[in-house]
């Protein structure tokens, strides 16, 4: 899917990025993630081992294939929606949007890199290190649409609760894909959007 504003220069670099990720990913599952090289994996994406380090400083990088687009692109979402809608709706909104949006375009391949990061702790434990700066951008345009100063703990809580929240989600979901990534998401932000003080009855969700 094409980005609005996106020139074709920008087209090609991401959907580079992308058949490098998607080469990781897909070796890795067929091959076990140790024994996959990243010369195997420019070659499986036909592209040069020079070309793989323009993009990724490693194979651990292009596997976690954290998107340096996405949070300047959530952080506009957040922004964009209107007046009449709450910080934290907005951030929520956001969150599952972009969630969607991921795994409508590329559902197989995310079912396919939590299958190898299971595998790998030390590199989910990266994976969900490396969302920080994402982090620092969702929170300065929650604090921006808040009202708030820089210093104020408010929008870097909102941030750090769903970042918790999703951590959570992707947990269960990797060890059931029956229910929905989207859904635990919008289910485990529901809980912190009504407070955590107490616990909800068996029947409001967590099943």
């Amino acid at each position: 899917m094409n980005q609005p504003g996106e020139s074709l220069r920008d087209r090609k670099k991401r959907r580079t990025r992308a058949a490098l990720e998607r080469a990781t990913v897909r070796l890795a599952a067929e091959r076990g993630y140790d024994h996959v090289t990243v010369e195997e994996i420019a070659a499986e994406a036909d592209v040069s081992v020079r070309t793989f380090f323009n993009y990724f400083v490693s194979k651990d990088e292009a596997l976690i294939g954290a998107d340096p687009e996405a949070g300047p692109r959530m952080a506009e979402r957040i922004l964009g929606f209107p007046e009449a809608v709450t910080p934290f709706e907005a951030y929520r909104r956001s969150v599952l949007a972009e969630i969607t949006e991921e795994l409508d375009n590329a559902r197989d391949l995310w079912l396919l890199r939590k299958e190898v990061l299971m595998q790998r702790p030390d590199l989910l434990v990266r994976a969900f290190a490396n969302s920080a700066e994402s982090e620092q951008l969702l929170a300065d345009a929650v604090g921006r649409r808040a009202g708030l100063p820089e210093t104020h703990l408010y929008p870097r809580l909102v941030v750090a609760a769903g970042s918790a929240a999703f951590r959570c989600a992707v947990t269960r979901w990797a060890l059931d894909d029956s229910v929905a990534l989207g859904d635990l998401v919008s289910e485990a932000l529901g809980l912190f959007g009504t407070g955590l003080a107490h616990a909800p009855h068996r029947h409001e969700g967590g099943s």
